[in-house]
């Protein structure tokens, strides 16, 4: 499959590298508005270099585009593309807000091709362990839920043109960084129906416009109650913790392990299975490859890529309605 991959900047890195390693798929484009990036990306993988996405898509005829660019640009290229008869996979967020992923959804409806999120951390194997525990039943009805982001930006990572910007990054540590874990947060316990939310700007006051520490109090299904904490003012980059209280004790996945501890307290390291091929920072999680491999297996043997627009627009609905939550000071019903 021929696919092209639309911007070059330094997530575009874990895509360009599996794309390179998967036998189904063959990189004949580049796009990015800084030539010189662009020119290098292609340079390196023996693509065509172009200088946005109108341009590329006047001149090739991809099957597939990957979509690696600034926040805000997302949803109205993938829409694009998707128009254009071009499965797409495309990096978080998917939408910025309510009213983007509702249209998306309609796009990727519209044109009967695939919609891919890059939810990468789904793919980890204490997380598919963990979820695999839960749809058993072996530990009981999920009562409730607490997360934890606790990682470290500095003046330095927001010195590019659109990071700890509103209009380009459209938010902070909510969509950016902790919409992975809002992501599991519902994959593990059933949609938010409801959410509180708060948002600070603690650390790096002057320097960006958005927020590095925010709270989420959520309202699943079935009762369930979660807590989500993040912050990018920590002094390190730690391994996320997600824990699912149970009607017979606890699951937390922390980082690459997974822990039970029963209904008196005792811990068990539980075995998770999964072979770590790092090509990002390890605490993103090791997913990307296994996702951007299964996404092209879904496109080869005709199964449905499971994280599209409407699964994987959860995620991108909770964030927007927290921030709404978080302005208003008032507590946000959610339609997903």
């Amino acid at each position: 499959m021929k696919v092209a991959v639309i911007g070059c900047g330094n997530i575009s890195r874990l895509h360009f590298i599996t794309l390179s390693e998967n036998p189904d798929t063959e990189i004949v484009a580049v796009a990015d508005i800084k030539q010189e990036r662009a020119d290098a990306s292609a340079s390196k993988y023996g693509a065509k270099a172009y200088y946005g996405i109108d341009e590329l898509l006047e001149n090739e005829a991809p099957d597939a585009i990957h979509i690696c660019t600034p926040h805000y640009l997302h949803t109205a290229m993938a829409a694009k593309a998707l128009a254009k008869g071009i499965h797409v996979l495309t990096e978080k967020p998917c939408s910025a807000t309510l009213e983007e992923v509702d249209a998306l959804r309609k796009a990727q409806s519209l044109s009967g091709k695939q919609l891919g999120i890059c939810f990468q951390n789904r793919y980890n194997g204490c997380v598919q362990k963990a979820k695999n525990i839960l749809d058993s039943g072996e530990m009981g009805n999920v009562k409730a839920i607490r997360a934890f982001v606790t990682w470290s930006r500095d003046a330095d990572y927001y010195a590019d043109d659109w990071h700890g910007t509103l209009e380009k990054e459209c938010g902070g540590v909510l969509i950016n960084q902790a919409i992975h874990t809002v992501d599991l947060v519902q994959y593990f316990g059933g949609k938010c129906k409801a959410l509180t939310a708060h948002v600070a700007n603690d650390h790096l006051k002057g320097v960006i416009e958005v927020e590095d520490n925010a709270s989420i109090r959520m309202e699943l299904e079935n009762g369930v109650t979660a807590m989500l904490y993040a912050t990018t003012a920590y002094a390190e980059n730690s391994d996320v913790i997600v824990e699912i209280l149970t009607e017979k004790g606890k699951l937390r996945v922390e980082g690459e392990k997974l822990y039970s501890f029963n209904e008196k307290g005792s811990i068990v390291e539980i075995e998770c299975g999964s072979n770590v091929v790092y090509h990002g920072e390890s605490y993103w999680g090791n997913g990307h490859s296994a996702l951007i491999n299964d996404f092209y297996d879904c496109l080869k043997n005709g199964r449905k890529f499971e994280i599209d627009a409407f699964e994987g627009g959860h995620a991108a609905k909770i964030v927007a309605a927290s921030y709404k939550s978080a302005a208003s000071g008032k507590s946000i019903n959610v339609d997903l």
